[in-house]
């Protein structure tokens, strides 16, 4: 098997239209596609036919494309579901990062959207020059610039 990139990330969240907001007008994502409950009427998951009848117009999936054919996608709270897990409480899920060609400017435009920045911009022990921030829900997003030396281009020697 040939990867050719990653697709997307996937989350769960209880507040689509907060999460919705800051992807779209915070950090200039657009949403690619948004599924409403509705497609889903009388097919599909018995659980989202179902909605359809009661919230056809809700959205039941929203792909943001941070990158050509690379997504952040989200999904409603499903029942008894339960809460959002503090970031690196467990085994599992960490984080994911975005990729800028200068994060010194990225950080001003961030700012003026209004997004918290979690740490100063430093070089890491990679080469690589990193911040972080996070969205509506606590998930984690670490933003980078490579630099000639990072080494997550030249890799290591074993």
């Amino acid at each position: 098997m040939e990867i050719k990139s990653l697709m997307h990330v996937s989350f769960f969240t209880d507040q689509m239209e907060v999460i919705r907001d800051f992807y779209e007008n915070k950090l200039g994502v657009k949403a690619k596609m948004v599924v409403r409950y509705k497609r889903y009427k009388g097919k599909g998951n018995p659980l989202w036919s179902k909605k359809a009848e009661t919230d056809p117009e809700g959205i039941c999936i929203i792909y943001f494309e941070v990158a050509p054919n690379q997504f952040v996608e989200f999904f409603p709270k499903a029942d008894g579901q339960g809460e959002h897990i503090k970031a690196n409480e467990n085994l599992g899920y960490s984080h994911f990062s975005f990729l800028v060609d200068d994060i010194y400017k990225a950080r001003e435009e961030l700012t003026a959207a209004g997004i918290e920045i979690d740490t100063d911009i430093r070089k890491g022990d990679s080469e690589t020059y990193q911040m972080w921030i996070h969205d509506p829900d606590g998930n984690n997003i670490e933003v980078m610039q490579f630099t000639e030396h990072s080494e997550q281009v030249l890799g290591t020697k074993n």
